[in-house]
């Protein structure tokens, strides 16, 4: 799926991009269920209408806001990197470009991995995200019967632990805190991979 940028239409002086953030840390704090227009409104010191010239519905709202996170994972997967080259070598780049999108779009990638599928629009990014998850197993096989990472675990268990450890970050990481998205990044591959790989020698 393409990328879909978030773009500026309707009443001029109100910014999509401005609101879209503050729907979604909404959406975080209290559940998309639970956020109503209103509470937006409220939030935002608008009034309902002057949000309906931005977006149609509340469900366009996470549409846009799970798209944010998607985009950018389905994006790894296309880089030349993640295609090209060695199995081992392009799951790397595929999980450092995970956390890089995590840690870049942290609050809309909370928001994907908190939906549940009570939406059209939550099942669409669920499917999505499966999809992803699916391609990394592939990968992990593929590295596995090159002979880069260890034959006796379950590929699908190893994408499981692998993303489990990724997806953790949401919980605690804080982009002013001590350490940058590259380090961690570079932390979550040692600990990944080092872990996976077929001893020297073997």
């Amino acid at each position: 799926m393409s990328e879909r940028p978030v773009t500026k239409r309707g009443r001029p002086g109100y910014d999509q991009r401005a609101i879209l953030e503050v729907a979604v840390a909404a959406f975080n704090e209290f559940g998309y269920d639970a956020t109503s227009m209103g509470v937006l409104a409220t939030r935002l010191f608008l009034s309902k209408s002057a949000i309906y010239h931005h977006f149609s519905s509340k469900e366009e709202v996470l549409e846009l806001a799970l798209d944010e996170a998607l985009d950018g994972l389905e994006g790894v997967l296309r880089d030349e990197n993640a295609r090209v080259g060695p199995a081992i070598d392009r799951l790397a780049w595929v999980l450092r470009g995970a956390v890089e999108v995590l840690t870049s779009r942290l609050p809309y990638v909370t928001l994907l991995l908190r939906v549940r599928g009570n939406t059209v629009v939550e099942r669409t990014a669920l499917a999505r995200r499966r999809a992803f998850d699916r391609a990394v197993s592939a990968l992990v096989t593929e590295a596995r019967d090159e002979g880069s990472l260890r034959s006796d675990i379950d590929p699908r268990i190893v994408t499981r632990l692998l993303f489990g450890m990724v997806n953790s970050i949401v919980e605690w990481y804080r982009p002013e805190g001590p350490e940058d998205a590259e380090t961690l990044a570079d932390d979550v591959l040692a600990v990944a991979l080092d872990g996976l790989r077929v001893p020297a020698g073997n």
